[in-house]
């Protein structure tokens, strides 16, 4: 069964989604018979390469409210972070955009290390004020993950096009935010849900696939 998943390395929620995400998975009882899918989102699609802002500064901006307002939310972020055992850092995160990151995810799922990279950029960005714009340090982080030949990320055309394959796949769907998991085809978890509830979806598609399959003579 596949499960696909709509995220950007810039987005908390989608980090915490992710962690929620391998919560229900592990006590999902058809686990191994899983496939994830780790499809591309651009929360800002026209951010420049590295803006130069904090992020405190960039979600201000964007939602016209007060840097200290924009902080205090990033501060209780950071506290729900800890509770997922995730070490958010936002006065180290540098707001950049994000389409080099998404081609290095789309050149790991050639390889099977999709997840690891994703899980790296994402550490990297939040934890240790990864600049986004530097390609070097992208790879280099893509690598310390798994990935063999990173930088060919960045000038292959397959990668580039993959990344605007899903960004399309996603408009079609009607999806406007992340994380976005679409589980079977068929059944779509929006947010970072509770495991409980991204757990029933799964039971839910795994008992649809199998009412489905012909009967064994």
């Amino acid at each position: 069964m596949k499960v696909e998943i709509w995220s950007d390395v810039v987005c908390p929620w989608c980090f915490v989604g992710k962690r929620r995400f391998e919560q229900a998975l592990e006590q999902f009882e058809h686990a191994g018979d899983v496939e994830v899918v780790w499809r591309s989102f651009q929360l800002d699609p026209g951010a420049a390469p590295a803006g130069g802002l904090t992020a405190s500064e960039n979600l201000a901006r964007k939602y016209g409210m007060s840097v200290a307002q924009a902080a205090a939310r990033h501060a209780q972020m950071e506290e729900l972070g800890r509770r997922e055992g995730l070490d958010f850092h936002f006065d180290r995160a540098r707001p950049g955009n994000t389409t080099d990151a998404h081609r290095l995810i789309q050149a790991a799922r050639e390889q099977g290390r999709a997840d690891a990279v994703e899980e790296r950029l994402m550490r990297g960005y939040f934890a240790e004020g990864m600049d986004l714009a530097d390609r070097e340090v992208l790879a280099r982080a893509a690598e310390e993950a798994g990935l063999t030949g990173a930088r060919a990320a960045f000038t292959e055309d397959r990668f580039a096009e993959a990344v605007q394959a899903d960004l399309a796949r996603a408009a079609a769907l009607g999806l406007h935010g992340v994380p976005a998991f679409v589980i079977g085809g068929k059944y779509l978890v929006s947010g970072a849900q509770h495991p409980d509830r991204i757990l029933e979806a799964l039971r839910r598609a795994w008992a649809d696939d199998e009412a489905r399959a012909p009967a064994v003579p």
